[in-house]
């Protein structure tokens, strides 16, 4: 979920519906009143609850046009009849001079709509009667109505949304409706706790959740037309304003004052249970009728989970539907830009979303929906870093894989070879709340998409990060699939944080410039990184301190990654215990965080073991 601001329906088809398609000529409030004749419709649901619609109908008449629909709580306006979009650039632009039926929607309980909003409304497998709904029967009766009432539909409507809105592209596909052709959603709220938006393996991303529901999450008391104000931080620099703000708990005591739901059930629902159990996705991806085509990017720190483990469940659940996968480097919804060839300081060596674009998403809704020709695409289109290159494979992760295993050894060595030494050997550090890592090294509030491809370096050079690197390597190495940390550790207190990170050395004599114009001699390229909060190191359910000072093995898994370790790069891991402000401050004690006091946060000493006895180690997969 963008929790940078919260678009009309101009920013929310920008961000949420488009995606880079060559140079075409952009549609602007001219071109649509010269084209589109607007409606605005409260359609009923089987309750009687009525939804705020638009819908933008061509003007032409001679051919029957197909639907493109977005389900969205981020509104959908501009309200009025008389008002039109000022710009659709991109892949909106493309559908809109083919003469697609537009159509948005405010979801129950959103903006112009009736009804209560619910957080990621559970999905109900057993209706208890005609008129009990959640989000899919919303989709299903919107669609119903819109092909029997709009005029010139063709009875086909493709369905799409990123983030949040992909979250209702999912329920929508789930129990569709007959003219639910296809749909695509694009990195997918699918499972919070599990891994999307605000908690990666146990741990709370505090500045992501803050910005976010200190906006969306305020009750509406009635029908609107706009956001509430948003919360404004005291200054540019996020990591000194959260760490001015204190213990997580002060957040909702001096700002939110319990009035934000969602914050609320966070808060009290601080690992997994029945009440995120009933917000997963994933368990109901099953029996699809649309085709599929999930997309998400590779430097996306909201929901790389949710793309990725939500296709792996529609995918193993439906084994006579059309799933695909798009994988590109991208962070959130950048797909959705035109002329995107780079990231942050790196180069992709080629405009990645015009690729997208133009080879895969339109061409996969103007067959289902327009009768075009099948592009026969791959199962999975996913882009390999590192070498910049798209592959096209039968599925992901990729079936040519062999298995290896990176350990952390002496001297801030990494190797492919294990320790040979049986005595208890270890690294350690003081990890200081009060001085955490910075996930940046830029002065930002998040949400800067480009950390996830920044320079290291920043990280390297601080005591309480430990920095392994293999020699320059005298092959390539292509990491497909999963990675996963294996550590032994030890805390001086009751509970920690792990954070791991994988990342690709530049040469000290490689040549050029980044986008930025520095050069990229010794550039430290971060390729993947994630957090484990240890009290959940054995389950998510049943949290766990640790005995203080006592070897303990930890596991835990870092996404997927398709990169390429080029010959004469350098392989660095690093691990450290704090990532602020993404990741909220870990007391060192074990107790729910949401409750914790300022008072209670203290010095730990972490130790990472490394010998035959305790080989710490990085795992993964590497392909041709």
């Amino acid at each position: 979920m963008k929790s940078r601001s919260f678009p009309s329906i101009l920013l929310v088809l920008l961000v949420v519906l488009l995606a880079g398609i060559g140079q075409a000529q952009p549609v602007d409030t001219t071109f649509f009143k010269e084209h589109y004749t607007k409606m605005e419709i409260m359609i009923p649901m089987r309750d009687g609850v009525r939804l705020f619609t638009a819908v933008y109908v061509p003007k032409d008449t001679i051919t029957k046009h197909p639907t493109m629909m977005l389900r969205t709580p981020y509104s959908s306006g501009p309200y009025g009849i008389d008002r039109f979009p000022n710009r659709l650039p991109n892949t909106m632009t493309f559908y809109a001079r083919r003469s697609y039926i537009l159509v948005t929607q405010d979801v129950r309980g959103r903006f112009m709509s009736e009804g209560d909003f619910v957080d990621v409304r559970p999905y109900k497998p057993v209706k208890k009667d005609k008129i009990d709904t959640d989000e899919s029967t919303d989709a299903y009766d919107t669609v119903e109505w819109l092909v029997r009432n709009v005029p010139g539909n063709n009875g086909k409507v493709g369905i799409k949304g990123t983030s949040y809105p992909a979250f209702y592209a999912w329920m929508a596909t789930i129990d569709a409706h007959p003219a639910v052709k296809a749909t695509s959603p694009q990195a997918p709220v699918s499972e919070w706790m599990g891994g999307d938006d605000f908690y990666h393996n146990g741990a709370f991303l505090v500045s992501h959740a803050f910005d976010f529901f200190s906006n969306f999450g305020w009750p509406r008391p009635q029908p609107a037309k706009r956001f509430p104000p948003r919360f404004r931080h005291t200054g540019p620099d996020g990591y000194a304003s959260y760490l001015s703000m204190g213990a997580t708990r002060n957040l909702n005591d001096r700002f939110l004052h319990d009035s934000v739901q969602t914050w609320n059930d966070l808060s009290k629902n601080w690992m997994w249970n029945d009440f995120w159990r009933a917000r997963s996705v994933r368990p109901h991806l099953k029996n699809l009728k649309p085709a599929v085509l999930v997309v998400g990017g590779w430097y996306d720190t909201e929901n790389l989970w949710g793309a990725l483990n939500s296709y792996a469940s529609a995918n193993t659940q439906n084994s006579d539907n059309a799933i695909s996968l798009v994988m590109g480097p991208w962070p959130h919804g950048w797909w959705d830009l035109a002329g995107l060839d780079s990231l942050g300081d790196i180069k992709f060596g080629s405009v990645t979303t015009q690729y997208y674009a133009e080879k895969i998403e339109v061409p996969f809704f103007e067959h289902h929906l327009n009768g075009a020709p099948d592009p026969s695409t791959a199962e999975a289109s996913v882009f390999v870093t590192g070498t910049n290159e798209w592959r096209h494979l039968s599925v992901w992760p990729p079936t040519s894989r062999t298995a290896r295993s990176l350990f952390l050894r002496e001297n801030g060595t990494l190797a492919f070879d294990p320790p040979e030494q049986k005595q208890q050997e270890f690294d350690e550090y003081i990890s200081d709340p009060a001085k955490p890592v910075p996930y940046t090294g830029k002065t930002t509030h998040w949400y800067d998409g480009s950390f996830m491809n920044e320079d290291q370096r920043f990280a390297s050079r601080r005591p309480d990060v430990l920095v392994y690197r293999t020699e320059p390597l005298a092959e390539d190495v292509t990491l497909a699939g999963p990675i996963d940390a294996s550590l032994f550790i030890s805390t001086s207190g009751t509970d920690c944080d792990i954070i791991v990170k994988v990342i690709d050395v530049f040469p000290d004599t490689v040549r050029g410039r980044s986008s930025s114009g520095i050069p990229l001699g010794g550039y430290q390229m971060l390729v993947r990184g994630d957090v484990l909060r240890g009290k959940f190191r054995k389950s998510m359910t049943n949290p766990e301190p640790f005995t203080p000072n006592t070897v303990t093995p930890t596991s835990f898994r870092l996404q997927d990654a398709f990169h390429t370790f080029k010959k004469g790069h350098r392989i660095m891991v690093h691990v450290q215990s704090t990532w602020f402000p993404m990741i909220d401050r870990n007391p060192g004690r074990f107790l729910n965080i949401f409750e914790a006091r300022d008072a209670d946060y203290q010095k730990t000493i972490q130790r990472v073991y490394r010998s035959s006895t305790h080989p710490s180690a990085i795992r993964f997969s590497v392909t041709p």
